[in-house]
């Protein structure tokens, strides 16, 4: 057996701090605390691996005994002959870089209630899941019911951001259990102590990167190894080290490649994708190495990128490597330098050294510039569906499988739906992430909600619109294409005749009377989408930042976002999901870090010992799109879900390097903090 399963509850062995081990029921959670506490376990202390080299030493403790090693998967991509681009290049350079450990912290943790109606041999799951119909599919199998007989909902969740996609905990799995065995609902609500040990974590890379160039800054190849930490368990597999491995080659054209991985089993809680899902490291990474080739070669660090960019003639381009929803990585569309270009000018890039950072100097302050480039795959397939329908009201409803965690779904999808219907978004009722409505599809996750969901309503939208034309035209005695759609009503143009959407549909559900065979009742319709392989978003940030050379403080002064997100459907809600973005990205960058002992213990398990960026600390964003219609689907869309995440460590990394000024002095890691800075500062004046 080479499967490494986590189970309910922890079998003989507990792999890392966090793993359930009992479940205790009570009325209430303080009746639960006091009897959890009288639980006597019997556990024999064993050498723990924290350290992801170590961890595949041959001597090493083995996380499964029953595996050969801690080694969970290895995975090499290569593209081209990087060796030898290597012989011909004019500078090799080469770095260590390292992504350490962090939370997703959302708002709202973990809860699950769960009820079974034997009466009616119903499951009823309420779950803050981003997948409820992979979950509802998934308990039905292992609880030995039809997939007919569980309906799971997930409510509007307080925060997603990948530990709730579609891994299941003990917990999604030990209620219903109990439910059904109880005759009762159950419910359990995640603390946030228990948040920092039992939800899924993120990062954690070790990576050997090198990269050659010409003698103009031209990338002729890059080589990296990396070291990834999947925890005790590896329950997404490959997702966040492919996601690493592919989105390291940025916008950039990047002929010779080879990437190596190694997914390593560690006593740390288990890793699974966050907001970036592994995409960060990859950036990072390259980000950093195009700024050591600027540096030795005296070229500016805008320019060089410039000069590496693809083009927008040679879309689509293929990078001959594999992606994570395993289709061949092809970016479908992007204008790179434009984003750059505008960048530049919002930031004032040409005048900051005799501006900003001269006024500053004069004041004994020290300043710096960061602007770096990514690109996102997003709107992975498979699929999902959408139903639409009107009501003999006029009302037209709208309800699609994925789960909505503060994504603006509910806007956004009614906006797609009114647009073809001739209806204000408001008239538009949305219904998602219920399976008893919609039992179809996926999931919430990798940028996806608009890509994929978004064009299933579209489709299923278009189904009604024809529908509508077909009824009205027979009703008004007009051809369909001098009908218009508009204010909840079909008009024939340039007349006077018209009639409304709630009349065609009561006329659509006769209640007496013969028919035409062959005719559908009802103006309802419902359609799928699915990619044949992800869309590619894309972006420059840009950031001045302060940084205080002896107490390793910073302070943003200001933050600029180009993105490009194909056709953009609500630009408040994008700048919303960049914004939320960027907050995300500053914590990774700065502040947050969970820090392990070597015996795998967590040591900052609480809001008083984990940083957060707080709103003092999140700047004013300043946005603007480019736009790049995706050819891959019918809207034009590409997801922004993780955009402002994706680039804010390499961006932070070279506007303090900027700042600072400092012989020798690099940032090759990930997170700081203000103690981690001022040790890299006291480190590069000590000569270390």
């Amino acid at each position: 057996d080479s499967t490494a399963t986590q189970v309910p509850l922890a079998r003989d062995k507990v792999r890392h701090v966090g793993e359930p081990i009992a479940v205790i029921v009570a009325r209430s959670p303080y009746e639960a605390e006091d009897a959890a506490a009288l639980v006597e376990v019997d556990i024999e202390p064993l050498e723990a691996v924290s350290d992801l080299e170590g961890g595949l030493e041959p001597d090493a403790p083995r996380i499964h005994e029953h595996l050969e090693s801690n080694l969970a998967a290895h995975v090499i991509q290569r593209k081209g002959a990087y060796e030898e681009a290597r012989e011909r290049a004019h500078r090799v350079i080469k770095r260590r870089f390292w992504y350490d450990h962090g939370a997703s912290a959302p708002m709202e943790n973990r809860g699950i209630v769960a009820n079974w109606d034997a009466r009616s041999r119903e499951l009823t799951v309420w779950d803050t899941t981003q997948a409820p119909i992979p979950i509802r599919n998934g308990l039905a199998a292992m609880l030995g019911l039809p997939q007919s007989e569980v309906r799971v909902i997930a409510p509007f969740i307080g925060g997603g951001f990948g530990p709730k996609i579609m891994m299941f905990y003990p917990e999604e799995v030990l209620l219903p259990w109990i439910s059904m065995r109880l005759g009762r609902p159950v419910k359990w609500i995640e603390d946030r102590q228990e948040s920092f040990f039992a939800t899924t974590q993120e990062r954690g890379q070790d990576h050997e990167a090198e990269i050659a160039v010409d003698e103009e800054g031209r990338i002729l190849g890059v080589r990296d190894e990396f070291l990834s930490d999947t925890g005790a368990y590896n329950p997404y597999g490959l997702t966040i080290s492919i996601n690493t491995q592919c989105t390291l080659l940025g916008p950039y054209r990047v002929p010779n490649y080879h990437s190596e991985f190694r997914m390593v089993f560690t006593n740390k809680p288990i890793v699974t994708p966050v907001r970036g899902a592994g995409r960060q490291h990859g950036v990072f990474v390259m980000e950093r190495l195009l700024d050591r080739a600027a540096d030795e070669l005296g070229i500016d660090r805008v320019e060089i990128r410039r000069r590496n960019y693809l083009n927008p003639e040679e879309f689509p381009h293929d990078h001959e490597i594999i992606y994570q929803d395993f289709a061949p990585l092809v970016y479908d569309s992007g204008s790179y330098a434009e984003a750059m270009d505008r960048a530049v000018e919002m930031i004032d890039y040409a005048g900051f050294d005799s501006g900003v950072r001269a006024a500053a100097r004069a004041e004994g302050r020290h300043v710096g510039l960061g602007i770096v480039s990514y690109v996102e795959g997003t709107g992975v397939g498979p699929y999902e569906g959408a139903r639409v329908g009107i009501e003999p009201g006029g009302r037209i409803n709208l309800v699609t499988g994925v789960g909505t965690q503060g994504q603006g779904h509910f806007t956004s999808f009614a906006q797609i739906v009114a647009e073809q219907l001739g209806v204000g978004a408001d008239d538009v009722e949305v219904v998602t992430g219920d399976t008893a409505r919609f039992g179809w599809g996926t999931g919430t996750f990798a940028s996806r909600g608009a890509v994929v969901a978004g064009n299933a309503c579209h489709a299923a939208a278009l189904k009604v619109r024809q529908k509508v034309l077909a009824q009205a035209s027979a009703v008004l005695g007009a051809a369909e294409e001098d009908l218009d759609l508009a204010d909840g009503f079909v008009r024939v143009v340039g007349g006077g005749e018209s009639v409304s959407l709630g009349e065609l549909a009561a006329r659509a559900n006769p209640l007496r009377g013969a028919v035409t065979p062959g005719t559908e009742p009802g103006l309802e319709a419902t359609a799928y989408f699915g990619p044949e392989r992800g869309v590619t978003a894309s972006g420059v940030h840009a950031m001045i930042l302060e940084v205080d050379p002896e107490t390793a403080m910073i302070r943003i002064l200001r933050y600029v976002v180009v993105h490009d997100c194909g056709r953009v459907i609500n630009p408040m809600i994008v700048e919303g999901q960049i914004h939320g973005g960027v907050a995300h990205g500053i914590g990774n960058a700065f502040y947050e870090e969970l820090v392990f002992d070597e015996g795998a213990q967590l040591q900052n398990a609480s809001f008083m010992d984990y940083l957060l960026p707080t709103a003092t600390d999140v700047p004013t964003i300043e946005t603007a799109h480019v736009e790049t219609p995706s050819p891959l689907n019918p809207l034009g869309v590409k997801g922004v879900g993780e955009a402002g995440a994706i680039p804010v460590g390499a961006l932070f990394a070279q506007a303090i390097e900027d700042a600072l000024d400092i012989d020798g002095f690099e940032v090759r890691e990930i997170p700081l903090s203000p103690n981690r800075l001022f040790e890299l500062i006291r480190d590069a004046r000590e000569g270390g």
